[in-house]
């Protein structure tokens, strides 16, 4: 099964570093969010992916041009410009690399790489976030139910801490960042190959995956919730990015879930 992943867009709330690369490969302890994401699939034995490039694809483009190089040892004999491998440390990825267009909204974008899928189920996620979900069981409960498509439901953490007050102002409890109420679409997506169908708007380069293609799925019947109640944790902001940059060199890096 293939894994989909949009990696287009502008990240304009993380401005300080896509103003000069693309979401996608702003880093997370030296390597791009990108690389920790497809890492997660990996570790559960997907390894075929397909990136839907926009806003500055090129820079995505050479990072996976120059993997090998980069993670290798070499001796370079410039006279005749040969290159020896000493040793190098890569990865078992197959990328596909598609340019869906530098304004191409995300359901657009879906669209785009539509023939790369050769009519098969695949996954899709964004370029942005990371989580210890478990991707087999998600898969394991997308088969069950039998619907088009299947969706990662989570919690995040509420932005400040919370309280317990008794009505003369005694704290009863004080909860540092507590998990909100409210599921969210969190990524991680399961779809079966008829979601193109809720893709044929002829504006549909204009249209956001989560907007008519999700709604129309959830007014046919065709979208599942898994829940995760693990972490999880999107990029959003410059706060995010110290945020996970802290937990990946902490002792337990929570999405590290590969070797």
């Amino acid at each position: 099964m293939k894994v989909v992943v949009f990696a287009g867009g502008l990240g304009t709330r993380l401005s300080e570093e896509t103003g000069s690369r693309p979401k996608p490969m702003v880093e997370i302890g030296g390597k791009p969010i990108l690389w920790h994401l497809m890492k997660i699939y990996e570790a559960h034995g997907f390894n075929d992916f397909i990136i839907c490039l926009g806003y500055k694809g090129y820079m995505i483009k050479e990072y996976f041009m120059n993997y090998y190089l980069h993670n290798s040892d070499v001796t370079v004999e410039l006279n005749n410009n040969n290159l020896n491998v000493h040793y190098s440390k890569t990865e078992s990825f197959n990328v596909t690399l598609v340019d869906t267009g530098d304004k191409t909204m995300t359901a657009g974008r879906l669209k785009r790489i539509e023939k790369y899928l050769d009519g098969e189920d695949f996954m899709l996620t964004y370029g942005d976030g990371v989580s210890d979900v478990d991707i087999k069981s998600l898969i394991k409960f997308h088969q069950e139910h039998g619907k088009i498509a299947t969706l990662t439901a989570v919690q995040p953490e509420a932005r400040f801490g919370g309280m317990e007050i008794e009505v003369n102002g005694e704290v009863n409890e004080f909860r540092e960042k507590p998990k909100g109420d409210t599921w969210i679409n969190g990524g991680f997506f399961i779809l079966k190959n008829e979601v193109f169908n809720y893709l044929n708007d002829p504006k549909i380069d204009d249209i956001m995956w989560e907007e008519s293609p999700l709604e129309n799925l959830t007014n046919d019947q065709q979208l599942m919730a898994y829940k995760h109640q693990g972490f999880w944790k999107c990029m959003d902001a410059m706060r995010d990015k110290i945020e996970l940059e802290n937990i990946w060199n902490s002792d337990n890096p929570k999405w590290k879930i590969w070797k």
